[in-house]
Formats: C-alpha cells, structure tokens, sequence
C-alpha cells in the first residue's frame, strides 16, 4: 500500500556549527505558501555574517508551481548578493521535471561555492 504525499505545508529550519542554514519544506510550494518560505530564507540570508551556504531540502516536497519556482529564483538572486550559495537538496522527480523543463535546472546547481573562483569567461572573441 502506498501512502499519499503529504501537501500541508510547513518549513523547519536549522543550523548547523558552521553557520549554514538548511530549511526543509513540506507539502507543496506554490501560491499560498511560497512567501512563508521566501520571508524564512531572507531572515536567514539578512544574518550577519551570511550563512555561507542555505540548504533548501526539498524531500518531502509534494508540488511545486509556477510560484513556487518563481520564489525559488527569486531566493537564489537573494541568496547571490549576499555570497550565499543556494543548494536544492533531495529534489524529488517533479521538482527536477519542473526545473528541467523551464530550463533553470542549472541556475540551482551550476553556482561556485562562495569559497570558489567562478570559473572563467573567454575574452570576447575567443572560443
């Protein structure tokens, strides 16, 4: 027998001893929760100093719409300015659908760590 996935919506937040931030989602993300989980993540990214990385796990994530990934983008912009580096954790095969389709799957998981020299850019001109 299976058991449904389970859509209400709720986030749990922890840190670990290096500063780093990792907030599980629950239920679905979508129009009526994503700015529960956008305001949770800037409350994070606004400490002082920055975690260096925000942990989003996402494996007991049920959905994920057109909102959802919109907050999700927005966090990631968020997450850039402060040298935080965003990770999505355990992303179910719905959510890497979701990413895959709208093509934004690497914007989620092509980032240097902050610790990192982003790689480098060909002058123009060069291949």
């Amino acid at each position: 027998m299976h058991s449904l996935p389970d859509h209400t919506f709720s986030l749990a937040t922890s840190t670990d001893s290096a500063g780093d931030v990792s907030i599980s989602i629950t239920g679905d993300l979508d129009y009526d929760t994503s700015d529960e989980l956008l305001a949770t993540a800037e409350r994070q990214l606004e400490r002082r100093p920055a975690p260096r990385h925000l942990r989003l796990d996402c494996a007991r994530l049920a959905g994920c719409d057109s909102a959802g990934l919109s907050i999700l983008l927005m966090i990631r912009r968020r997450a850039d300015v402060t040298g935080t580096r965003l990770h999505l954790d355990n992303r179910p095969a719905a959510l890497e659908r979701v990413l895959g389709i709208t093509g934004t799957l690497a914007h989620f998981t092509d980032a240097p760590a902050p610790d990192q020299p982003a790689p480098e850019q060909p002058a123009p001109g060069q291949p």
